[in-house]
């Protein structure tokens, strides 16, 4: 009895014990996920570091656990969680996480195992702008390696130990945020990230030596006791706009849940020289953050990143127009040509009207990658989102990308690994242009026709659709030409060696970056034509077709009319007659004056490019004269009737 009772103490005690330590845990938990909800990533982590210590285990957590890093940027962490999430509880995986996972493990350079979870988060989110970018471009770590080694980067001197980013120009210097706290005895810390508040700082650019000193604090007007940042200002020095907790007249404010969101502010300078107590926007609100400003060049609009309704992500840029009293009117989303469902941010419009930002949405190495895109584009090309590739972008957070047009120098701002404080900044050099992400190559090699030699010494010209002429040529020894193009185009190769007909070949581009074999084989002129031959037969041209009921010139037989063009050229007495025809359907009259106009639209086409007019005479025969049996009461097929709409080239001189 005496060991049934201990047994049965033991029992109860461990049950007991079970019983307070889970609800230890799952108060824990819930005072975790109320610090999580206030954005408090740092104690939230701690306890749910505390609770996964105790070995309890479930989604939640490790969601949770796993969002505590990952919003703070420090995805190696995160990514620890989300793989114990996937690993432990597949089937409560949220297609979300597969794409949190997936980016990182793009922060670990991963990149293969990155594009597993993405095509599972893919399958899961068909109508996902992220999963559809995915699909469509499997291959984009190559199209951003081709875009990288354009820039040459170096940290910036004025970074510190503490938190450094989000560069503008300000008359000649630079203004930045900084963490860095210069109040020995009180810190201000914020429960985000565990660092002092952002307030803005000002440093004096030597633009000759590249290099800055005399760094201070900016303005106390603008400054606060909490976060300030990524200002822009205007051309003339006089206007400010910049990025603030929401704190007005000494009030913290907080939306409904008690979160203090992100505001923009703009303030003037007074006669004085003086800056005026900064205002809040009129489209920021209590419920959403508005926050990095920046100005078109007219300075008539101002785009901005924000979290508010009716977005299509974790935050948007978005644009909204200044009236010249200064006024706004409603904001307007930039749409889905660049916003993603994840965040786009930081926009910076250079003077070339190029808006570049920072996005985890569009396809990048990691975290954020800075992106541009032309703010009004007019063609399908300049619509395209472009990576700016390497060493601006890494597999971490890369942002607040500014750059000077005209020194092609400029800043942004990175939390990657070897720099002095968290997020530091870092100054560039830009090396070369955007690469068109389309580049067609048309290469190939000439050769005699019936011997299959090469015919070095032949002149190659490329000609746009608009018979310009983009580049002539010689080939060498190796008889091989190569010429760069532009995509979705229409070009025009021509051959030309004494002694062989001249050749041309009509070549189109696609939008897809190739290289396009373009073999020219050349055939040995004829020696001599006799009056009445037909010089189609004579140089073995394709016959110059017409559509059913047409007389227009089709692209098909451009290319065959500039051989008898070119024979022309080269024979400059010889006359011919041009005899059109059609097929037996329609009544004869009709098909007489269709055969007329045929033979005048080949006739016009000749003399425009060149032909005299006193060399050539136009004849229709309507369908008197098929090549076959198709006449009328006959079934063909369309293909038999086509043969009967044609040209033919008769030489009478």
């Amino acid at each position: 009895m005496k060991g049934y009772l201990l047994k049965f103490l033991f029992v109860f005690t461990l049950f007991f014990l079970g019983i307070t330590t889970l609800c230890s845990q799952e108060r824990k938990l819930k005072k975790a996920k109320e610090q999580y909800d206030k954005y408090q990533y740092i104690d939230a982590q701690k306890t749910y570091l505390k609770v996964a210590k105790k070995g309890y285990k479930s989604a939640d957590l490790f969601m949770s656990l796993g969002d505590s890093y990952y919003f703070n940027s420090q995805f190696k962490e995160a990514q620890k969680w989300y793989k114990e999430l996937v690993d432990s509880f597949p089937e409560e995986v949220e297609p979300e996480y597969y794409f949190r996972y997936a980016q990182t493990l793009k922060a670990t350079e991963n990149y293969k195992e990155s594009d597993v979870y993405m095509q599972k988060f893919a399958k899961l989110s068909k109508d996902d702008l992220r999963a559809k970018l995915f699909l469509k471009k499997p291959d984009y770590l190559n199209q951003i390696d081709f875009q990288s080694g354009r820039y040459e980067i170096a940290n910036a001197s004025i970074n510190s130990s503490f938190i450094d980013f989000g560069t503008a120009y300000y008359q000649g210097n630079i203004v930045f945020s900084s963490s860095r706290d210069t109040l020995i005895l009180k810190k201000t810390i914020h429960q985000w990230n565990d660092e002092a508040f952002l307030n803005l700082f000002e440093a004096e650019y030597d633009s000759v030596n590249n290099s800055f000193s005399k760094i201070k604090r900016f303005d106390k007007k603008i400054n606060s006791k909490f976060h300030e940042s990524t200002p822009v200002f205007t051309k003339d020095g006089k206007t400010i706009y910049f990025t603030r907790n929401n704190f007005n007249n000494r009030e913290f404010g907080r939306d409904k849940n008690g979160i203090n969101k992100l505001k923009i502010y703009r303030s003037y300078k007074n006669d004085q020289g003086k800056w005026t107590t900064p205002e809040s926007l009129p489209f920021n609100s209590d419920e959403y953050s508005v926050a990095h400003p920046m100005l078109s060049n007219d300075e008539k609009t101002l785009y901005f990143s924000s979290d508010m309704p009716g977005g299509k992500g974790a935050s948007d840029l978005y644009e909204v127009r200044i009236d010249a009293d200064g006024n706004f009117e409603e904001p307007k989303n930039l749409g889905d040509r660049i916003n993603t469902e994840g965040k786009e941010t930081f926009p910076f419009v250079s003077i070339d009207d190029h808006l570049y930002f920072s996005s985890d949405g569009h396809l990048g190495l990691g975290g954020l990658d800075v992106y541009v895109t032309n703010l009004n584009p007019i063609t399908k090309k300049e619509e395209l989102v472009t990576n700016v590739g390497k060493p601006v972008n890494s597999p971490k957070d890369d942002f607040a990308f500014i750059i000077n047009n005209t020194s092609k120098r400029g800043y942004f701002s990175s939390n990657r690994s070897g720099g002095k404080g968290s997020d530091d900044i870092y100054s560039f050099i830009q090396l070369e242009d955007l690469r068109n992400p389309c580049e067609i190559i048309i290469a190939g090699a000439v050769t005699d026709k019936d011997t299959k030699e090469p015919l070095a010494g032949t002149k190659v010209s490329i000609y746009d659709n608009n018979n310009a002429l983009i580049n002539s040529t010689v080939v060498g020894d190796n008889a091989t030409y190569s010429q760069l193009v532009e995509c979705e185009s229409g070009y025009f190769v021509r051959a030309e060696k004494e002694g062989y007909v001249t050749l041309e070949k009509l070549v189109n581009t696609l939008a897809e970056s190739k290289t396009l074999d373009t073999p020219l084989m050349l055939e040995k002129k004829i020696k001599s034509a006799d009056v009445g031959d037909d010089l189609a037969k004579v140089l073995s041209l394709k016959p110059i077709y017409f559509d059913f009921n047409q007389s227009y010139i089709r692209s098909d037989a451009a290319v065959e009319l500039a051989k008898v063009i070119e024979v022309m050229n080269q024979y400059d007495q010889m006359k011919i007659e041009i005899g059109s025809h059609t097929d037996s359907h329609g009544e004869d009259a009709y098909n007489l004056y269709l055969s007329e106009k045929r033979a005048e639209a080949t006739l016009n086409y000749m003399i425009d490019k060149g032909i005299s007019p006193d060399r050539l005479t136009a004849k229709g025969y309507g369908e008197t004269q098929p090549i076959n049996d198709c006449g009328d009461e006959t079934n063909c097929k369309k293909e038999e009737y086509q043969l009967n709409r044609r040209s033919e080239f008769i030489i009478i001189k």
